[in-house]
């Protein structure tokens, strides 16, 4: 009998969740010289207007009153357990992922299908997250499933996360959220 060893070097999936993790700590704690640059380096930087949206954001929130700017904020396609006691947490880290070349989140711009939160044998919850992207040629497309894990994998009480990229439904601009619609100047 032949013993097949695996090499732990190669992968089949092109996104190193461990590395990227590491990366995304490093960046958090300053250290520039450990963050590498990633696939989006050919990307345009949407910094400026990553914050200009959140400034619109929270104009928008003291606006109103806050039950009535999470209906404005919650995607009409998105099924997520609003009841579960972790959904908060959730949904805030989704809110801080963006795709690289729309200054919304994406959570608000649709992309996120479906959530479910299952408690697993350890006493942590498992999550199971069903996402699309804008089009199937976008730039990020195999690394977007690996930001929204980085995402929620951190959060107390989360054991394991699955992310699937799912093509049906296609995605268009009616998934998006009200507020998204608003931070991209497409009043309906």
């Amino acid at each position: 009998m032949t013993d097949v060893k695996k090499d732990t070097d190669k992968t089949d999936d092109p996104f190193d969740f461990e590395k990227e993790f590491a990366e995304f700590e490093a960046q958090e704690e300053g250290d520039t010289a450990a963050a590498t640059p990633s696939s989006t380096a050919g990307l345009p930087d949407i910094t400026d207007q990553i914050e200009e949206n959140k400034a619109h954001q929270d104009m928008l929130k003291s606006s109103m009153d806050a039950e009535e700017y999470d209906e404005l904020a919650m995607p009409h396609m998105a099924e997520v357990p609003k009841d579960h006691k972790l959904w908060p947490a959730i949904n805030d880290a989704l809110r801080e992922v963006y795709d690289p070349e729309i200054p919304v989140n994406i959570f608000e711009l649709g992309l996120i299908y479906k959530i479910d939160i299952t408690e697993a044998k350890d006493g942590k919850y498992d999550v199971y997250v069903e996402m699309t992207l804008t089009s199937p040629g976008c730039p990020v497309a195999g690394e977007m499933p690996g930001m929204v894990q980085g995402a929620i994998f951190p959060i107390d009480g989360i054991g394991a996360v699955d992310v699937d990229l799912i093509w049906d439904p296609p995605w268009d601009p009616s998934f998006m959220a009200e507020t998204a619609k608003l931070q991209l100047n497409m009043f309906t």
